[in-house]
């Protein structure tokens, strides 16, 4: 055979794999009847509870549209974002605290965390508040002032909600650290970075990752939680609307100025946690 013999692969009738005269199956999608019917019965009765609700006059509307803006409920709403935003940041500057303890090589700290996480994630945050509220029966005076005097019901509130908050956020910040290479420390050390440069440098920015959705989550939680306060007579933004209710008895109405102010707030958290979760997850697979 010569060099210039070109060989061609001989043409196949039909397609591999079948029989001559067969046609190639066409795919027929599946249908999926089932979850179009239960979608549409879950949007009917959505649209059936959403026309209850604007058209029942007991909501009082009118009264929820005069309520939602005035002096005392907007007081309300700011106290409330402030000691939401103050709790946080104290919760969490203690609870990194006591992540680092729990994760040194000091038995004597690691004992230490670990009781007081145990503790605060055992007592309900009411009576915390309340066994704070009532500390000047068994410390009447502390450094020569009178307990009375020192912690006002704001004080208390704020003090008793960072302890609560800073159990919690403690565990989240030791997830997050747990869940950094250990090759990423070992890296560091070899550069000769002390403890606190390579927690600061090293370990923080790669935890913020995991550390970022647990810590949403816990300041919508706050946001929400600091209605407890109401209960030791903070002036917060549920607070407010009970001392309108309690003077005008319209209690539904004022519920529900209290109820979109949680909402809107809540949703506005909700985004900003979003896009920083985003802003964390660059070059991961979990950058959406």
């Amino acid at each position: 055979m010569s060099a210039q013999t070109e060989i061609h692969a001989p043409s196949l009738p039909f397609p591999p794999g079948g029989n001559a005269g067969e046609e190639t199956p066409r795919i027929v999608p599946v249908r999926r009847t089932g979850q179009w019917a239960a979608a549409v019965v879950v949007l009917l009765l959505l649209a059936g509870a959403l026309v209850s609700v604007v058209r029942n006059d007991a909501f009082q509307w009118g009264v929820v549209g005069e309520y939602l803006t005035t002096d005392a409920v907007l007081r309300g709403l700011g106290l409330t974002l402030w000691l939401t935003a103050l709790v946080m940041v104290l919760g969490f500057a203690l609870g990194t605290l006591l992540a680092v303890f729990r994760l040194s090589g000091n038995r004597v700290l690691q004992a230490v965390s670990w009781g007081y996480i145990w503790l605060f994630r055992s007592t309900p945050i009411l009576v915390q508040l309340l066994f704070w509220f009532n500390i000047g029966a068994l410390y009447p005076q502390i450094l020569g002032v009178d307990t009375v005097n020192l912690l006002s019901p704001i004080t208390v509130a704020v003090i008793g909600l960072t302890l609560h908050e800073a159990a919690y956020a403690a565990e989240v910040v030791r997830g997050g650290i747990l869940s950094v290479e250990r090759g990423q420390l070992e890296a560091a050390q070899s550069l000769g970075l002390g403890p606190w440069r390579r927690l600061r440098r090293i370990v923080l920015p790669q935890a913020m990752r995991s550390i970022v959705p647990p810590a949403g989550n816990m300041l919508i939680g706050t946001l929400k939680g600091t209605s407890i306060v109401s209960i030791i007579a903070v002036q917060d933004l549920l607070y407010s609307v009970q001392l309108v209710y309690h003077r005008t008895y319209e209690v539904i109405p004022l519920l529900l100025v209290a109820t979109l102010w949680y909402v809107a707030v809540t949703s506005l958290l909700s985004i900003g946690q979003y896009y920083v979760e985003r802003h964390y997850a660059r070059g991961t697979a979990g950058t959406r």
